[in-house]
């Protein structure tokens, strides 16, 4: 993993150039431009809130459209960079036939142009906390932390799928699918309090609730979330219990994901 980093550093004019080229092309002749990295959670909090009208969430006393959106914005940043991290080598096929250099620098640029869309919405959340009356603490400071575990999981899901994207395509395909599904085992249309109420204290998935609770808390995102909505909405400081089980898991996969990518690296221009 050492490596990855000296490459990151090595090639780093070559990373923002291809990432100034990624945001170009995403937003070429979209009319709203970049408003639509605002305009999908924003519609996603009011679908949200409409479901909530009916169904009843308890939110915690944070108001329910700014605790949907903290949750949104880390979601919506890893299911992209993800999502356009497996494709991203196939997508620079041109480029990987014609010259040499680290392949990693492929799924590292299309993660890390994603933090373009990730500063806006988070504007966009601080206003919201302003409308809300919702006063940042020092707690805030643990902010850059989160996103940064939140690239490290987006990155453990990339490498490895890009390289098999390589070889079978309908990985890049369903890998939105999958993510998008991957969001309802998330807490971003109901609070993490919620889940721990359900299965730990009311058991309500009888001698399985116990089990159910800690293989929900696997996913890198559920306590990435809740901390980032403690940080931010509820002057709280991240909840590393939480975070614990889905850090280790990003921790020994992310390596194996990434000497994966490598081992298939050389095969790439033949392949592909």
């Amino acid at each position: 993993m050492i490596g990855l980093f000296k490459t990151l550093i090595k090639h780093r004019e070559l990373v923002s150039t291809l990432a100034w080229k990624n945001i170009a092309v995403r937003y070429k002749q979209a009319y709203l431009g970049i408003a639509w990295a605002i305009l999908k959670p924003l519609m996603l909090v009011l679908i949200f809130s409409l479901v909530r009208s009916f169904v009843g969430i308890d939110s915690g006393g944070v108001p329910y459209p700014v605790l949907t959106f903290a949750a949104l914005l880390l979601w919506i940043f890893f299911q992209e960079a993800a999502s356009e991290g497996v494709t991203s080598v196939v997508g620079n096929a041109n480029l990987i036939r014609k010259i040499y250099f680290p392949r990693e620098i492929f799924p590292l640029t299309s993660v890390l142009t994603k933090l373009v869309e990730l500063g806006i919405n988070l504007l966009i959340v601080s206003g919201l906390m302003a409308w809300y009356g919702i006063a940042p603490t020092i707690y805030v400071l643990w902010v850059p932390v989160l996103v940064a575990y939140t690239i490290l999981a987006a990155l453990t899901i990339a490498f490895v799928g890009a390289a098999v994207n390589v070889y079978y395509r309908d990985v890049g395909n369903a890998m939105p699918v999958l993510l998008s599904l991957m969001m309802y085992t998330s807490p971003i249309i109901y609070p993490l309090h919620l889940v721990k109420e359900k299965l730990i204290v009311q058991q309500a998935a009888g001698e399985w609730s116990d089990k159910l609770y800690q293989l929900y808390m696997m996913n890198p995102l559920a306590g990435l979330i809740d901390s980032f909505q403690n940080v931010m909405l509820r002057g709280l400081p991240p909840d590393f219990d939480a975070m614990l089980p889905g850090f280790v898991l990003v921790i020994v996969l992310l390596p194996i994901s990434y000497a994966y990518f490598k081992r298939a690296e050389s095969y790439f221009a033949d392949v592909i």
